[in-house]
């Protein structure tokens, strides 16, 4: 029986990162027809806040890359687009959906002057994160000259030179008018594979959005428990299995503040649009649990990770770190140079999908110990990326493996 690729999961997750403004939004809504700035806020700013996503089938149409299902299209893939944001200051929701992102694209205007400081710093965190499949594109191409886009060529090449992005490809498009997208989709399919999964793992799924469903002045028998999105990094989730979350949610007991783990079972599951029976790493997944909806609103479970009933790695308070410094400050327009950490010093902590604030209470040999303000859920093997406040935002410096 030939599987019908629309109803399948995304094999994979592409991130689209740059700097605020260079049409990642549109973009996404030339290659998905989905426009992902849908929170109020976002709409009002015109710039993304929080991760958006869009699912979409490349297809193969004689010699022809295309989004569009015809006769002769030969269909490649399901991708699913993370629409992270460029703006400075939500730098950190950018680094959470870096941890769930298998590949990326880097949009840089053609019509600005490269790098932009974002444009730095975005690069900087897919290095740190360890994404090694990055395809560049040109965007706005329609609003500059030949030579103006032939001297910006030039400054992206300067300045990919000695980063883990290189050797990438530098598609010229113009989002706006789907000019050269056939040719982007070519260099996707050839440049992001899909990555070899282990589903025999554990399950770990990331939490990057949760939200309730239900319409206010809905009647109680009707109410659905809460939903949960974001991916599956190991192992498969199946609909009716009984899960855990961590770290949970804040009590307080005799004056101490602790986190307790949810537990829950998955009623449903979906992902592009499809309900499933089963999902996999690959694209975002969203599951609806059997939760008290008031639990999930507003994101409030974002940042934790969700599997097996004891089996998840431990809730940590405080950890050991070893940090790796950056030489200099990115993203910041003049060439900070990276200071030590300090005692006492507050650090922004960006692990798995989780952002939390740690305070420095203890400086060791190559080593720093940590009090986190919100725990967070994580093992040993999880990259932790550091960020410091200067000039009245906060910058990455670095990252740290857990000791």
């Amino acid at each position: 029986m030939v599987k019908n690729i629309e109803k399948e999961q995304p094999e994979i997750n592409i991130g689209l990162v740059g700097h605020v403004d260079h049409g990642k939004t549109s973009l996404l809504k030339s290659l998905t027809g989905i426009w992902a700035d849908t929170h109020s806020e976002e709409i009002k700013r015109g710039i993304t806040i929080r991760l958006g996503y869009a699912d979409v089938v490349f297809y193969k149409d004689k010699d022809k890359y295309t989004t569009k299902k015809t006769k002769t299209a030969k269909s490649l893939r399901k991708v699913s687009f993370v629409d992270a944001p460029g703006h400075e200051s939500l730098m950190a929701t950018m680094l959470s959906g870096s941890a769930i992102i298998d590949g990326a694209l880097l949009l840089i205007a053609a019509n600005e002057q490269c790098p932009q400081p974002q444009t730095k710093e975005h690069l900087m965190a897919l290095e740190i994160i360890g994404i090694k499949n990055i395809v560049i594109v040109q965007n706005k191409i329609d609003l500059v000259t030949e030579e103006q886009a032939l001297e910006n060529y030039k400054q992206i090449k300067e300045f990919i030179k000695n980063t883990i992005a290189e050797n990438a490809s530098i598609i010229p498009i113009s989002a706006q008018h789907d000019v050269n997208i056939d040719i982007l989709i070519e260099a996707i399919e050839k440049v992001i594979p899909t990555p070899k999964r282990d589903t025999k793992k554990d399950p770990l799924m990331l939490i990057a959005r949760s939200f309730d469903v239900n319409k206010p002045g809905s009647e109680i028998p009707s109410l659905v428990g809460g939903v949960l999105g974001g991916v599956l990094k190991q192992g498969t989730l199946k609909v009716n299995q009984e899960i855990e979350i961590r770290p949970g949610i804040k009590q307080e007991k005799q004056g101490k503040i602790f986190y307790e783990p949810l537990k829950t079972k998955i009623i449903a599951s979906k992902s592009g649009g499809v309900a499933l029976k089963e999902v996999h790493p690959g694209g975002s997944i969203g599951i609806l649990t059997s939760l008290d909806p008031s639990l999930v609103k507003s994101d409030s479970l974002s940042g934790n990770i969700a599997g097996d009933i004891g089996k998840l790695p431990p809730i940590l308070y405080e950890f050991d770190l070893k940090p790796h410094l950056l030489e200099r400050v990115v993203g910041a327009k003049d060439e900070l140079k990276v200071e030590p950490i300090k005692k006492g010093e507050s650090l922004l902590l960006n692990v798995n999908s989780s952002t939390t604030v740690g305070i420095v209470n203890e400086l060791k040999k190559d080593q720093i110990h940590v009090n986190l303000k919100i725990p967070v859920c994580a093992s040993k093997e999880d990259r932790i990326t550091i960020s410091r406040i200067l000039g009245g935002r906060f910058r990455l410096i670095g990252y740290a493996e857990i000791i």
